[in-house]
């Protein structure tokens, strides 16, 4: 079966896996207790491969989480007070956090997308007044895979509020592009099962000296920022798999990029119409088949051996995408929306083996329904 749902989440890296399991099995002890050294001392290690890989260990710090939603949500719900502004194509981690705060009495400001997904800049810096308690703009758009620049909206956004906390959901963005944090990015989420790391865990980088409050209360784990005993074999395994995945980083890129483009050319063009933008993330593809129903090409697919998204997994059960949506696209495209989404293990041939399933599939759609 071929997989292109990987936006979705990536097969766990076997190796990265086999030498957390292998420390893990001898040495089981809870890191926080006082005879837990070598395990806290595993940990300590694993923080700072992860640290390093997109920071400076002297700006930032990093706080484990059990995933990017954790992450998202801790970010969201403890920074935001009077008013905070998020793009309209946030993550439903952001988004839904968002919605929260607004239903407790604070101002949700939305800000809108072009047509690829990406904010409308201008748009958002218009919503940031001497008020607001946080922005957040997502790094890559998980729907259409366009790249936000949020270092230049996090300089900006801090040149009209210096107090304004600036977040940023990386999940998409991690392990997969080139990435340094700035000083101007307060906080940034990202996620291990993107990138071959196990479910269940994830990280949330801070701009040191910030005063994160914790969302979850209890033991004080993590410097008090995220209590519960430490996931000792994922946290381990994660940073087990960024090692692997950093270190090919630059030839996935310019590989991914090929096979992204030559999936968007074998697909037939009378019934799919591209919506991500070239220049995108090379690991997203959306698509839309006008007129047909994605939900109903997914299934057909797979029958033909391919497995691929319907966009956001966070979102599977509603009728339609709302970062889609927001993009402003009507019914006819919505309706037929499909991600594909690559991994570094994706080959040439499932590629093209996969156009001809998606092709297919449209054309038997097409005649069932007349």
């Amino acid at each position: 079966m071929i997989y292109l749902d990987n936006a979705a989440t990536t097969a766990p890296d076997g190796e990265a896996l086999a030498r957390a399991v292998q420390f893990t099995e001898q040495n089981y002890l809870n890191p926080s207790a006082l005879y837990g050294g070598e395990v806290s001392a595993a940990l300590a290690s694993a923080r700072e491969s992860l640290l390093s890989k997109i920071a400076d260990p002297a700006q930032f710090a990093l706080v484990f989480t059990s995933g990017g939603t954790e992450a998202d949500n801790q970010a969201i719900q403890t920074c935001g007070r009077r008013n905070i502004v998020l793009s309209a194509g946030e993550h439903a981690a952001v988004y839904e956090a968002g919605v929260r705060l607004k239903n407790g009495g604070t101002e949700l400001r939305l800000a809108p997308l072009q047509r690829d997904g990406s904010v409308k800049a201008d748009a958002l810096l218009s919503l940031v007044d001497e008020k607001t308690s946080l922005v957040s703009v997502v790094h890559v758009n998980n729907e259409t895979g366009v790249v936000n620049d949020i270092f230049s909206l996090a300089r900006e956004v801090k040149k009209k509020n210096p107090r304004c906390v600036f977040h940023s959901d990386g999940v998409q963005a991690f392990g997969k592009l080139p990435v340094r944090l700035s000083p101007d990015v307060d906080l940034y989420s990202v996620s291990a099962h993107k990138i071959g790391g196990l479910k269940g865990v994830g990280a949330l980088y801070k701009r040191k000296n910030f005063a994160l409050q914790p969302l979850l209360c209890g033991g004080g784990q993590e410097g008090n920022l995220r209590s519960g005993t430490e996931n000792v074999l994922g946290i381990l395994d994660f940073a087990f798999a960024a090692e692997k995945k950093f270190a090919s980083l630059e030839a996935d890129l310019a590989r991914l990029k090929e096979l992204r483009a030559l999936l968007s050319d074998a697909l037939d063009k009378s019934v799919y119409t591209i919506l991500s933008p070239e220049n995108g993330s090379p690991y997203i593809l959306t698509v839309s088949a006008r007129g047909l129903r994605g939900e109903i090409l997914q299934r057909l697919t797979m029958a033909r051996g391919a497995i691929v998204g319907t966009g956001s997994a966070c979102s599977s059960k509603k009728p339609h995408s709302r970062v889609i949506e927001a993009c402003g696209y009507g019914k006819d495209v919505l309706d037929g929306v499909l991600r594909l989404s690559f991994s570094p293990h994706t080959t040439r041939e499932e590629v093209l083996l996969a156009a001809q399933a998606l092709n297919g599939s449209a054309h038997e759609l097409k005649k069932r329904i007349g």
